[in-house]
């Protein structure tokens, strides 16, 4: 699936300004693998899939 960009800007945006500190870059790009790939690819509900998560789908459907 495509992560739509406007919400990795929204995610970062709120880490950065409510939340984390992060000290290095690879605190950084961990962050982000872990909200795409656990999240918003596993997690996150798609209008698209009838408002389950991908994981959920593939578990009815596979």
């Amino acid at each position: 699936m495509v992560l739509n960009c406007a919400c990795l800007v929204k995610f970062t945006k709120v880490k950065l300004i409510y939340g984390d500190n992060f000290n290095s870059h690879q605190e950084i790009k961990s962050c982000i693998f872990e909200y795409i790939e656990i999240f918003y690819n596993r997690v996150r509900q798609h209008s698209t899939l009838g408002y389950v998560s991908p994981y959920e789908y593939e578990a009815i459907y596979a």
